[in-house]
């Protein structure tokens, strides 16, 4: 469970540095030597190294100056640093600690009191990987839908306004596409809440499949009602991918306990207007533009694509 992060020892003593690098190698670690602070800190500003083993003193740049730069930046993910000196002065010692150093050991050391102290920072670095991986689970709790993993009402508030500001900045078009599943209440009455769900989900999962990765999102606006925002499409382009959606959702067969089910959506298309894009609502007035192309294709038959000019 040791072996996955690398380290890197900044040791000026060949032989040390060897003798360090046979002993942490043996644990099954991958290990990097720095013949100095200096060159250990360039190393690491080339690549992020999460644990790092330094002597005290080394020409150049010693280990507490080290601590202190490396401590100086703005990291994403901790990095754990063990100093080794050949001074066990107290003071010595709280001086590297308040440098930034996370432990310490004294030469000569004892291997097996060395790995030990090692596998007290790696402890650390997993229980900080644990605490990430639970945040970033909660984080995408709290910004998307729970049952179509589509983006919920919440974040379509916040950051529609993001993207419109993004393409007024730079002169660029967006587009907004407003689909509805079509007669979807009676999905529900007549096959299960059940099968309602999984038909939004197969729903989302088409959509998902014919946009842009990284550039396209697709919220749940409410119901069975969802919005996808297009930055950097035109209402030519907009027209192109809804009409392909149309098409692909009108061909889908959903299984659902022996059963089939076939289902169409309408599609209400619309396009940022820079004239008035600095007016205060214009994420809402966007969405109730689309919305209204959107009822249009419900009151003229369903299944089809609406917007300017259509």
């Amino acid at each position: 469970m040791y072996q996955n992060f690398p380290i890197l020892i900044a040791e000026d003593n060949p032989v040390s540095g060897k003798m360090l690098e046979k002993i942490l190698v043996r644990e099954g670690h991958k290990v990097i030597l720095a013949e100095n602070g200096r060159i250990a800190m360039e190393k690491f500003n080339n690549k992020f190294y999460p644990i790092i083993v330094t002597d005290w003193m080394m020409p150049e740049m010693n280990g507490l100056e080290l601590c202190k730069a490396i401590r100086a930046g703005d990291r994403q993910s901790y990095v754990y640093i063990i100093l080794v000196t050949a001074n066990n002065d107290k003071q010595k010692v709280v001086a590297g600690l308040e440098a930034g150093a996370d432990d310490y050991i004294t030469k000569p050391y004892n291997p097996a009191e060395l790995i030990a102290r090692l596998n007290t920072g790696i402890r650390f670095l997993r229980l900080e990987e644990s605490l990430k991986k639970a945040n970033e689970e909660i984080r995408k709790l709290s910004i998307k839908d729970s049952l179509t993993g589509s983006y919920n009402r919440a974040f379509i508030s916040q950051h529609l306004p993001q993207e419109l500001k993004r393409a007024i900045r730079y002169n660029r078009p967006m587009s907004l596409i407003f689909c509805d599943i079509d007669h979807f209440k009676r999905i529900n009455d007549t096959f299960g809440h059940s099968a309602g769900d999984q038909v939004l989900k197969e729903f989302v999962r088409i959509l998902s499949d014919s946009i842009r990765m990284n550039l396209d999102w697709i919220g749940r606006y409410g119901g069975e009602e969802f919005l996808i925002i297009l930055p950097e499409t035109d209402i030519h382009g907009a027209y192109f991918l809804a009409e392909r959606l149309r098409k692909k959702v009108e061909a889908m067969v959903i299984g659902i306990m022996e059963q089939t089910i076939s289902i169409t959506a309408s599609f209400g298309v619309t396009e940022l207007n820079h004239e008035t894009a600095y007016e205060a609502g214009a994420d809402e007035e966007l969405i109730n533009v689309a919305d209204q192309y959107m009822y249009k294709a419900k009151n003229e038959g369903r299944n089809m694509v609406k917007g300017p000019g259509l």
